[in-house]
């Protein structure tokens, strides 16, 4: 009889270790939203400020880098501007008529704009 009593004892020891096991788990379970929750107010913060940051360095770096351009290339006097402009006006206009020849698809350009043959017997030359 008292085998069964210490065995009853034991038994209600353990049911008693396994509930308030049960109750700590649940209680963890309860709390775990709350702690995912702070977890993901803190990493949306965290974002927030880490793209704030971004953001004024990179406004910084573009700020730095007008600045190294007006340093190294500083404005033009307006004749060479206009000169520049005309200049790629030109290869512009002349562009399609060169383009075949350096493809490979149609023969040389044979008359310059203002009609100069010395111009146009030099690549005759290098053509021979």
């Amino acid at each position: 009889m008292t085998s069964l009593f210490t065995q009853e004892i034991r038994l209600s020891k353990r049911h008693e270790k396994i509930v308030s096991q049960r109750l700590m788990l649940l209680q963890q379970m309860e709390n775990k939203p709350e702690d995912q929750n702070k977890g993901r107010a803190s990493q949306t913060q965290a974002a927030k400020a880490a793209l704030q940051r971004n953001v004024s360095l990179l406004k910084d770096i573009e700020a730095a880098e007008k600045s190294l351009q007006t340093r190294m290339y500083p404005a033009l006097p307006p004749e060479v501007a206009a000169l520049e402009t005309l200049y790629w006006a030109s290869v512009e206009e002349y562009i399609p008529k060169w383009e075949q020849f350096l493809l490979g698809r149609a023969p040389y350009p044979a008359c310059s704009e203002n009609g100069n043959e010395a111009e146009d017997t030099i690549p005759k030359r290098a053509q021979q």
